[in-house]
């Protein structure tokens, strides 16, 4: 009778408790399923949320992140520079057609305007370039 000490399979070594995995490192992302699934019930946008849903969101953020990144870095590089500052954020930004079109009802502080002088404020290569200062007052 004493060969029936426990139940179960537990026969020999017990079994190593498995470590428990973030719904993150599951999905192999790096943004935080958890707590835009919290962020997702607590807002009450919907009285149920799927199991699905902030993972999808997370992939979405982080590839939207990484794109702006990658953009703001080249950004920084064409400028000779290594650390990103707004300005880089908002020409990666405004360069590309179509986060220009995600993102174009936002301000980004301290990011500047798009450098752009407008072609008639330039002076003119016509006939009369060589003359001298006179030559642009021509009407």
């Amino acid at each position: 009778m004493s060969s029936i000490a426990g139940k179960g399979k537990a026969r020999g070594k017990a079994a190593p408790a498995s470590k428990s995995q973030s719904r993150s490192s599951k999905a192999g992302l790096q943004f935080p399923v958890g707590r835009i699934s919290r962020f997702l019930k607590s807002a009450k946008y919907s009285e149920r949320v799927g199991a699905g849903a902030p993972v999808y969101m997370a992939a979405v953020l982080e590839y939207l992140a990484a794109e702006v990144l990658e953009l703001a870095g080249n950004a920084a590089k064409d400028n000779h520079k290594t650390r990103i500052v707004p300005r880089y954020i908002l020409l990666a930004i405004r360069n590309d057609e179509e986060l220009n079109r995600l993102m174009g009802n936002c301000t980004i502080a301290d990011g500047g305007v798009l450098p752009n002088i407008n072609p008639l404020l330039l002076p003119s290569k016509g006939k009369g370039a060589k003359e001298g200062p006179e030559a642009s007052q021509d009407v």
